[in-house]
């Protein structure tokens, strides 16, 4: 019975590990598949207008960046739409990256039973024992709770437009997402505004 205990313990705190480092790994592959599919491109002045939106890819946002742009393509088909993930703070991304690594190495700790504190001569604290001593709820308390720290940090909710450089919307200022008919009209009164400077020139 012991055994089949360990077993078991061992094959959960096997899958969270492998979780954790599919996770780190799958991290840096959606931002590089975001920056690929939605390129951050600069386009000379003959190009025509350009609406920006930079979103919270964390948030979900991309889905509504996705029909925010659907939509500006049929209303505005000289509009070109780009969309970028709004990157955090870099001290925040270094952290929750640290954070991912420090939950593999926690659990990879519990998973094998190494008690650190003996090997400098320290006494072992009593949340380290209680870790070791219940390996599985541990593992998967460390697994959760890390991953919940980590999105906080990469989580911007930002939904920031600008329309040919210029900033139109900030949901970092204004806490909300515009409705498409506030959208449109912001679209509508910089086209024309950039139509009356391109005809005055």
């Amino acid at each position: 019975m012991a055994e089949l205990a360990k077993l078991f313990c061992f094959s959960l705190a096997t899958l969270l590990l492998g979780l954790t480092v599919k996770e780190l790994l799958f991290a840096s592959e959606v931002t590089g598949i975001v920056q690929k599919e939605i390129p951050a491109m600069k386009f000379p002045k003959f190009a025509g207008p350009t609406l920006q939106i930079l979103y919270c890819y964390s948030c979900g946002y991309r889905q509504v960046f996705e029909q925010y742009a659907d939509a500006f393509h049929e209303k505005f088909p000289e509009l070109t739409v780009l969309g970028d993930n709004f990157t955090p703070p870099t001290y925040r991304l270094q952290l929750a990256q640290f954070l991912g690594v420090a939950k593999f190495v926690i659990i990879l700790i519990v998973v094998a039973g190494f008690n650190p504190f003996t090997a400098f001569g320290l006494q072992s604290p009593g949340v380290f024992n209680w870790l070791i001593s219940n390996k599985i709820y541990a593992c998967m308390m460390i697994f959760f709770l890390s991953n919940a720290l980590e999105a906080q940090l990469i989580s911007t909710g930002a939904f920031e437009i600008s329309f040919n450089g210029v900033p139109v919307w900030s949901k970092i200022e204004t806490g909300r997402i515009p409705s498409p008919a506030e959208l449109f009209q912001i679209i509508e009164s910089n086209l024309r505004f950039s139509n009356v400077a391109v005809s005055d020139s």
